[in-house]
């Protein structure tokens, strides 16, 4: 309800501007839009459907063009494109990592050197979800993996349940701005923009969610110690170090072919399945049950994520058709206010539909949109990908529906109301509201990496 209102206000403004402003702009078409598309996602159909029911209805009723002879050709061009081949291989180097047993090494090696520390095993949560998040490229898949992993580790503790799961929460959203994040790739495939650009501008943005994070866990630390564990000496720390092997390994194969400009994503991501293969065979975990376990989850993602890519383009070709982006964009780009205010209300925006909307199908929807919008003012396409990235993940751990606290709280060994979820999140939603005003105020955050490299 929030996010309608917000949208039904955001058009009411528009309409005001286009009329003080004298450019023409297809109110019908876009409240049609509007109309539509609340009855069909609040009755829970399918956001592939709706996206296509959508596309349907609106070519029907206001194109005077044929486009149904052109859908064929608009299915094609994300179909076969090379870019989008790495989404489906970075799941299934996810899967088979999950299933080799080389999460569960990856946690045990960090909690050596971070138990001590105010805040404890929960360091380990943030350490854990980031190295695994350099690949996994899914927010989902980090926080389903992690999860799995570390709940147990606090079963009988006197750890905060609601800290515990918000920590987890938190770290998985991370899936998606770490590169390698397959949003970057559906990013730069709506846009044309390089996705090796977007991956070095996110470097830093990426550690500076990942240190206010642990600067949330310092501070619920000191304000509620706990007794730490013993000391270890330093040559049992350093033997933990091997189990950070495999990742290590992996991270620089897949970052450091493209960092390096040895390697496409796509590519990269070929390498990163033959690396997690080698590493599931060395720890005697590569069998034909698990190779097949893996593609099916593989499949069953990719089929998930194709649709709704298929149907939100055949829906960004009818819009363009009957010019409600250009129109949108030439009315937003007038407006008698500073690009920083019409930028605010596009984080306004994105934060209302992350009450309702999933992440990955948000900047499905938005970006055709708004990307031309953001262009006309003035702000850099690179920029803005790392930008609408984090907000994307602001939405997976934004109650009520954010995709991540689900899947945490589906995994709860002992059950227990959401709203512990909801609670535990919340001081890391500020964190990173506070990362995205911080890249608002200095752009150079994400694009002075870009400089340095290129």
């Amino acid at each position: 309800m929030i996010a309608i209102v917000f949208l039904l206000s955001l058009l009411g403004v528009l309409v005001f501007a286009a009329a003080g402003t004298g450019q023409p702009l297809p109110i019908a078409e876009i409240l049609g839009l509007v109309a539509v598309f609340v009855v069909f996602f609040g009755s829970g159909v399918h956001v592939a459907a709706v996206l296509g029911i959508l596309a349907l209805l609106t070519g029907l009723l206001f194109s005077d063009r044929p486009f149904w002879l052109f859908a064929g050709q608009t299915f094609w061009g994300p179909s076969s494109n090379f870019v989008l081949i790495a989404v489906p291989l970075f799941l299934l180097m996810g899967e088979i990592l999950l299933r080799a047993g080389l999460s569960d090494r990856l946690y045990r090696s960090l909690n050596v050197w971070l138990n001590r520390l105010p805040g404890g095993l929960l360091h380990t949560n943030i350490a854990s979800c980031a190295l695994f998040s350099a690949i996994s490229g899914s927010s989902v898949a980090t926080a389903a993996t992690m999860g799995s992993v570390a709940l147990p580790y606090f079963n009988d503790t006197k750890y905060s349940q609601r800290m515990v799961l918000g920590s987890l929460a938190a770290g998985g959203a991370m899936g998606n701005l770490i590169p390698p994040g397959i949003t970057f790739i559906v990013y730069g495939l709506i846009t044309e923009t390089s996705v090796g650009d977007l991956y070095v501008a996110a470097i830093l943005p990426s550690v500076l969610v990942t240190a206010l994070f642990i600067a949330v866990i310092f501070w619920h630390g000191v304000r509620n110690p706990l007794d730490r564990p013993p000391p270890l000496p330093l040559s049992v720390k350093l033997r933990s170090l091997v189990g950070l092997v495999p990742t290590i390994a992996l991270i620089v194969m897949v970052l450091g072919s493209i960092y390096g400009g040895y390697a496409t994503p796509t590519e990269a991501a070929a390498l990163g399945v033959a690396g997690s293969l080698l590493f599931a065979a060395l720890e005697r975990k590569l069998t034909f049950a698990m190779l097949n376990a893996s593609a099916e989850a593989t499949a069953r993602n990719t089929a998930l994520l194709g649709l709704i890519i298929l149907g939100a383009y055949l829906l960004n070709y009818i819009l363009t058709l009957i010019n409600v982006p250009q129109a949108l964009a030439q009315v937003i780009a007038n407006l008698p206010v500073p690009p920083w205010a019409i930028m605010l209300a596009i984080i306004g925006m994105y934060f209302a539909l992350g009450t309702f909307m999933e992440g990955f199908s948000m900047i499905i929807t938005t970006v055709p949109v708004v990307f031309p919008i953001v262009v006309a003012l003035g702000y850099d396409p690179i920029w803005f990908g790392v930008v609408v990235t984090m907000l994307v993940e602001i939405a997976q751990i934004s109650p009520p529906d954010g995709t991540v606290m689900y899947v945490l709280q589906g995994m709860r060994p002992k059950g227990g109301p959401i709203t512990d979820v909801f609670a535990g999140v919340m001081p890391f939603l500020l964190a990173y509201l506070v990362a995205v005003g911080l890249l608002l105020i200095w752009p150079a955050i994400a694009l002075w990496p870009l400089t340095f490299m290129g």
